[in-house]
């Protein structure tokens, strides 16, 4: 793989763990302030499992 395309995906990678550790904070938040909501958290979920998937196929 050259080079620039893996510093992209790394990129992606780090993008999206972001996004996960963001969207922990939004739903907890949400949570605290208006009380669970299960959609919130599956939506959380995926996003994390997402997340791992790609941490996954980079490493490997």
């Amino acid at each position: 793989m050259p080079r620039s395309m893996n510093g992209s995906a790394d990129g992606s990678t780090k993008t999206m763990g972001v996004l996960t550790i963001g969207g922990l904070v939004v739903v907890t938040a949400y949570t605290v302030a208006l009380g669970s909501n299960g959609w919130l958290w599956f939506g959380w979920v995926v996003l994390g499992l997402i997340t791992l998937a790609m941490v996954a196929t980079r490493t490997s």
